[in-house]
């Protein structure tokens, strides 16, 4: 599944506007109850990495609503907003972040939960996904992020991570290059068709980064 314009969801192909103000819902009445189910913590300059929770569902559906105006949109997978949809995704995220084989981190800047990073354990590595809502684009979140998440799934013993994001998305490359990881292949890949039923293919680019 693929990474988009600071935006992933789960594993190489995949990636997550509207006009109003953003309003994440990070589920404040059950702060207490959150803290005590996911312990992790990751602190940044700016920013706090935990363990996605089931009840963060109306954040990632959010962000998911402000995608389908990215002119970036055409290099992913549709996702479905429909709140029941998003609140059984979310919860089965939440659940497998227990494990290790796929582990989603929610990012939070103050209470406002303004995007979300996956790690998808495959053969050799962790496949990453990221999605931040447009409000928090261009400030270096993602790069802030995904580099303080790096070390720690470093620390847990992974040697190589992948991302795949289309070649003309151009904020997507610039962040994974800046980000240390390097082109290794080209794909033809497609999500959409066209009103003639044909397929609309594009340059698909994996990349990857020893840590």
């Amino acid at each position: 599944e693929w990474a988009g314009s600071e935006r992933v969801a789960l594993g190489i192909w995949d990636n997550a506007r509207d006009g109003g103000a953003f309003d994440p819902n990070p589920c404040k009445p059950r702060k207490e109850a959150l803290m005590s189910q996911q312990e992790l913590q990751i602190h940044t300059r700016r920013l706090t990495l935990r363990h996605i929770t089931e009840c963060d569902w109306q954040g990632v559906q959010r962000i998911w609503e402000d995608a389908k105006a990215s002119p970036y949109a055409q290099y992913d997978r549709p996702h479905n907003t429909d709140s029941t949809d998003v609140r059984s995704r979310i919860a089965h995220w939440a659940e497998a972040s227990k494990g290790t084989e796929h582990i989603f981190f929610s990012v939070c800047l103050h209470d406002a939960i303004i995007g979300y990073i996956a790690f998808n354990l495959r053969a050799d590595g962790y496949e990453i996904g990221y999605c931040f809502h447009s409000d928090y684009h261009g400030k270096g979140y993602a790069r802030e992020s995904l580099s303080a998440l790096m070390a720690y799934m470093k620390d847990l013993g992974a040697a190589k991570l992948t991302a795949g994001t289309a070649i003309n998305n151009t904020p997507s490359v610039r962040l994974l290059t800046a980000l240390g990881f390097r082109l290794t292949k080209v794909e033809k890949v497609f999500f959409y068709k066209d009103d003639a039923g044909n397929n609309i293919v594009f340059d698909g680019g994996v990349y990857e980064r020893t840590l």
